[in-house]
């Protein structure tokens, strides 16, 4: 089983929510300010798994008073260097057979770059982004321009002679998802003949105590699209909850691992199996998540 030889090569479960928190914050963490890119630019160059991605954000938004948050409008750290890890053939997930060419993944707070599906869904069957609504002018607009434009970068080309662009992926789509007011059904996945998710991810989506239970509690719905009203499992496999996160205030995060394990039995994406950018040293930390019976 797949999930099982997963879970194996990840190590100790976590026991201790409280543990793992002194564990990860008594390493002398780099300071990342609150990791953004670069949160003055409009639109941002880059290379991600050799290939070139034009990702347009929004500024104004970011500084703006909007009630219900803004932390989506612009592109934070992590997410360039989860998106190379989690397309990586050497990535755990895809090593195991977890992740696979037929898997179906949903992304929870994906903010206006979408950039995680643009990388991940050629490799995979579906991926279904989704946030706020006031990201998805500028997911629409990112998702169009990559898809259509975004080719290997010029040095991948160099070496390797390729020049042909990548062509639209209809398994990439965005929808309006709001943690608090919307339901979770399988509606979700866009497709009659699909009634799950096979992974759920959420890249750097806790900022504040106060998104900590509607994000669990998404977590917890998307994963529950797999069991049926008696309980039983409806597929072979349960789904895994992959969260990813700048290490920035351990109340927070506390908070955070405490509310997550208590759903969720839990694991810590080991140093080995991490690209050195995104090692708990550099501030940043993975966590995998199956839902408890």
């Amino acid at each position: 089983m797949a999930i099982r030889t997963l879970l194996e090569s990840l190590g100790p479960e976590i026991e201790d929510p409280e543990e793992e928190t002194f564990l990860l914050f008594s390493r002398d963490i780099p300071s990342q300010d609150l990791g953004f890119v670069d949160s003055r630019a409009s639109t941002l160059d880059l290379v991600i798994a050799d290939r070139d991605y034009v990702i347009h954000q929004s500024p104004a938004v970011l500084s703006s008073k909007r009630a219900g948050g803004t932390t989506g409008a612009v592109l934070w750290k992590i997410t360039p260097m989860f998106s190379e890890w989690i397309v990586s053939p050497e990535n755990p997930l895809w090593k195991t057979g977890a992740l696979n060419s037929s898997s179906s993944v949903i992304e929870l707070g994906c903010g206006i770059s979408g950039l995680v599906g643009l990388v991940l869904a050629s490799t995979i069957s579906r991926y279904v982004l989704t946030d706020q609504p006031y990201v998805s002018k500028l997911v629409e607009s990112n998702l169009k321009e990559n898809e259509v434009k975004s080719r290997p970068s010029a040095s991948a080309s160099r070496r390797k002679g390729r020049t042909a662009a990548v062509p639209p992926k209809s398994n990439l789509t965005f929808t309006p998802l709001d943690w608090e007011l919307d339901e979770v059904t399988s509606n979700l996945t866009g497709a009659v003949d699909v009634k799950s998710f096979d992974v759920i991810i959420a890249c750097d989506c806790i900022y504040n105590d106060a998104l900590i239970q509607p994000l669990v509690q998404t977590c917890m719905a998307c994963c529950r699209l797999r069991v049926s009203d008696d309980g039983a499992q409806t597929t072979s496999q349960p789904a895994i909850c992959i969260v990813a996160q700048q290490l920035r205030d351990p109340e927070v995060f506390e908070g955070w691992i405490r509310e997550f394990h208590r759903y969720f039995r839990t694991w810590r994406i080991p140093e080995s199996a991490l690209s050195v950018a995104l090692g708990s040293n550099n501030g940043f930390v993975i966590h995998v998540g199956i839902l408890r019976e």
